[in-house]
């Protein structure tokens, strides 16, 4: 059974991942990483911490945009989704996007990134 979260109970790995994820400062979200971390982003997949370094240093790294988290909830004990609303200079301008994170040992082993779940 899933229900909401408010922000401040999301596991520690999750924000700071995030807060990391969102500046494209790849060595501290990187830090958050198991080894062979599987992150796949909107189909695409990113495999093992090197590739997840390159994909967060680069992904929209080309656009200005704010990013505002409008909601999480729990899974389980090691699944988390979070929902971010991206605005800024990309094609469409916004987007509300879910991070599905699956948590080992306190750190992310995998992410999907997916338009959110109406």
């Amino acid at each position: 059974m899933t229900r909401t979260e408010h922000a401040d109970t999301v596991p520690t790995t999750v924000r700071d991942f995030l807060a990391a994820s969102t500046v494209h400062d790849a060595d501290a979200a990187s830090a958050f990483l198991v080894e062979d971390v599987v992150v796949v982003d909107q189909g695409e997949a990113f495999r093992g911490r090197d590739e997840v370094r390159a994909f967060v240093r680069d992904a929209g790294a080309e656009f200005a945009y704010t990013t505002e988290q409008t909601g999480a909830r729990r899974v389980d004990d090691d699944h988390w989704v979070v929902t971010l609303r991206l605005e800024g200079t990309f094609p469409g301008g916004v987007a509300d996007l879910d991070y599905r994170f699956t948590l080992r040992d306190g750190l992310v082993a995998g992410l999907v990134i997916a338009d959110h779940d109406s």
